[in-house]
C-alpha cells in the first residue's frame, strides 16, 4: 500500500488518542484499524510462502513489538484454522540508533539468545523498517542498520531468512533496503505511534501519526 507524498492524512478530531499528546501531533497518517487489517493480510501472505517450515521470529525492539505481537497472533490463528500447524518461537533484539529524530553513526545490537541456534532454521525477522530509514540526510535510504543485523544473522547460516516490516519510508536514494513483506510505503516523514517512539514517548498511541514541531521540542532530550 503506497501513501502518496501529497496525502493530507486524517484529522485528529476524527479519532480518540491519549489526551497527554494533544497539541503534539499534526495528523493521523494510518489509523489503527487499517494497520490491523493490513497486518492480517501480511500474515496470510507469509503463511502461503513459508510452507511447512517452523519459524523463529526475531522481533526488533522496541519499535517492532506491537507489529510483531499482532502479526504472530494472526499467523497463529491462520495456522489453527488450517490443515498444517506451524510452530513458532519468538526472540528479541534491540537496535539503538537514534538521538531525538536523528540517527547516530554507531548502532548497538543488544539482547537476543545465542544466534547459533538459528543454524538450519527458518529465521523470520519481524520489525518496523521505518526505524532504519530515518537517518541523517547524508545516509537516508542506505539501510545501514538492517544490513548490520542481517550480516550478524547470516553468519549462523539459517535455512532461510525473510524480513517483514509494517512501514517502508520512500526516499530519493535507490539503494535502500527493501523487506520481503511490508505493509505501507510512506513519505519521508517522522512518524510516531503503534510502538514507534520519539525519545520513548508516543508508544502508547495506537494510530501512526506525524509528530509536529511542538511535540519534538516538548520531548527533546
Amino acid at each position: 500500500v503506497q501513501i502518496s507524498d501529497n496525502w493530507p492524512g486524517y484529522s485528529l478530531d476524527l479519532f480518540t488518542y491519549p489526551q497527554h499528546y494533544y497539541g503534539d501531533l499534526e495528523y493521523v497518517l494510518i489509523p489503527h484499524g487499517i494497520i490491523v487489517d493490513r497486518t492480517e493480510r501480511l500474515a496470510k501472505d507469509i503463511m502461503q510462502d513459508i510452507g511447512d517450515n517452523d519459524i523463529v521470529v526475531l522481533c526488533v525492539l522496541k519499535g517492532g513489538y506491537k507489529f510483531c505481537a499482532d502479526l504472530v497472533e494472526h499467523i497463529k490463528n491462520l495456522s489453527r484454522n488450517s490443515e498444517r500447524f506451524i510452530s513458532m518461537k519468538v526472540d528479541f533484539v534491540r537496535l539503538k540508533s537514534y538521538h531525538n529524530d536523528q540517527s547516530m553513526q554507531d548502532m548497538q545490537i543488544m539482547g537476543g539468545d545465542d544466534l547459533s541456534k538459528l543454524t538450519g532454521k527458518v529465521s523470520f525477522l519481524c520489525f518496523l523498517l521505518i526505524l532504519f530509514f530515518m537517518f541523517c540526510k547524508d545516509i537516508v535510504g542506505t539501510g545501514r542498520t538492517m544490513k548490520v543485523l542481517l550480516n550478524n544473522i547470516e553468519k549462523c547460516k539459517p535455512k532461510m531468512i525473510k524480513v517483514a516490516s509494517l512501514l517502508v519510508k520512500r526516499t530519493s536514494r535507490p539503494d535502500g533496503y527493501r523487506p520481503d513483506y511490508y505493509g505501507f510505503e510512506i513519505p519521508d516523514l517522522f512518524v510516531v505511534g503503534y510502538a514507534l517512539d520519539y525519545n520513548e514517548h508516543f508508544r502508547d498511541l495506537n494510530h501512526i501519526c506525524v509528530i509536529n514541531d511542538h511535540g519534538k521540542a516538548k520531548y527533546r532530550v
